[in-house]
């Protein structure tokens, strides 16, 4: 299909182009109020996702637009967010948006990354952008109308919709030696984290949240990776395994997002576009200041249990920070929009990299140290 490029980002992001999964008359029901002033139209809409309620904070950020929709609609644009398994799997979200099945979606771009390699940086890649960084580029540095030109062929819009700030490095049942003890490891990773690792000698499996536990307890993985301490706990990934690494590099700041089939989207009004698009902005803004908020007291509490909080060592990190950037290099190669979309995003992150350091990373640096001599 000839890409297409959507015009403006945000609630501005309209394509008339339609491609397959036209949606029955049955999924958008517009409903003249009988009695009543209001001019707009009763619309209601289902938004699948890729997570269990369990997990408050991310399922929350659904949650969230579901709630500030119905809010500034005054009850008219509904929307009801399901859990991951009731209408598609929690993998599939993407599938059952561009089909029309649902009308929207809350997902993380990265788990399509095998439909397009670029989707992956609507996420979160490698060694790359911080939930600060990565919403200065998504909203103000083209980002976001760089993913969106991926989606249009597929029929789908998509809005950032909800960040978990800097991921933990996973919980392993066993304490790693160096770079040569991930040969054969079995652990659950997505994107393109997990080809970096597969480089490294891992055996990567993608499953959804609610599956991690069980596997790793009954020992069909090794490894495994959620969000952070919070979720994580919720998980109770800590029973299954002992060992909890940092940093996770291959998340320094995902976004997950609100994805919505281009046809649903041409047909709502103007107002209720405007109303989407600020119930996904503080759904952003929302799930990080949450997490940030959650997490801290959730690691104190799984170190007073049996967790050991361990370090990568450099020579994993360097090694994977190698096999990051050469995957890049050797996919844009055969690419054309993913090399487009890499190099846009490789000068916003030289750019802001080069301020950060200057201005948040030293004073972090600064501070964070005169508070472990305290």
């Amino acid at each position: 299909m000839q890409r297409r490029k959507l015009l403006g980002s945000g609630a501005t992001a309209v394509s008339a182009a339609v491609g397959a999964g036209i949606l029955s008359a049955c999924t958008i029901r517009r409903e003249e109020e009988s009695g009543s002033n209001s001019s707009q139209p009763k619309i209601r809409w289902r938004m699948a996702t890729s997570w269990p309620p369990s997990l408050d904070t991310i399922y929350g950020g659904a949650e969230t637009i579901s709630r500030r929709v119905n809010e500034l609609s005054g009850g008219n644009f509904q929307i009801k967010p399901y859990a991951a398994g009731e209408l598609v799997p929690g993998l599939e979200v993407l599938d059952a948006v561009q089909a029309g099945s649902v009308e929207c979606g809350h997902t993380a771009s990265y788990y399509y990354i095998g439909k397009n390699p670029g989707f992956a940086f609507g996420t979160s890649v490698p060694f790359g952008l911080t939930a600060q960084q990565q919403n200065a580029w998504l909203y103000e540095a083209g980002g976001n109308d760089a993913i969106n030109n991926l989606y249009a062929d597929f029929g789908v819009i998509s809005f950032p919709a909800g960040n978990t700030g800097a991921q933990m490095g996973g919980w392993f049942k066993r304490k790693l030696e160096g770079l040569s003890s991930l040969q054969g490891l079995k652990m659950r990773i997505p994107g393109l984290g997990g080809k970096v690792l597969a480089q490294l000698g891992v055996n990567v499996q993608v499953l959804p949240g609610g599956e991690i536990y069980l596997a790793l307890e009954r020992g069909a993985i090794d490894a495994a990776e959620w969000t952070g301490p919070y979720d994580d706990e919720k998980l109770g990934l800590a029973k299954a395994a002992r060992f909890y690494y940092y940093p996770g590099w291959w998340e320094p700041g995902p976004t997950l997002a609100a994805l919505v089939n281009q046809q649903a989207w041409s047909k709502l009004p103007s107002e209720y576009q405007a109303m989407f698009n600020t119930a996904c902005y503080e759904a952003n803004l929302t799930m990080l200041s949450r997490y940030d908020n959650l997490n801290g007291a959730a690691l104190q509490r799984l170190l007073k249990g049996n967790t050991e909080l361990v370090p990568y060592d450099q020579s994993i990190l360097k090694a994977a920070q190698e096999a990051a950037f050469q995957l890049y290099s050797d996919t844009a190669a055969k690419d054309a929009s993913f090399r487009s979309l890499l190099q846009q995003w490789q000068g916003f992150r030289k750019q802001v990299y080069a301020w950060n350091n200057v201005n948040e990373f030293s004073f972090a640096r600064f501070s964070y140290d005169q508070l472990q001599g305290t």
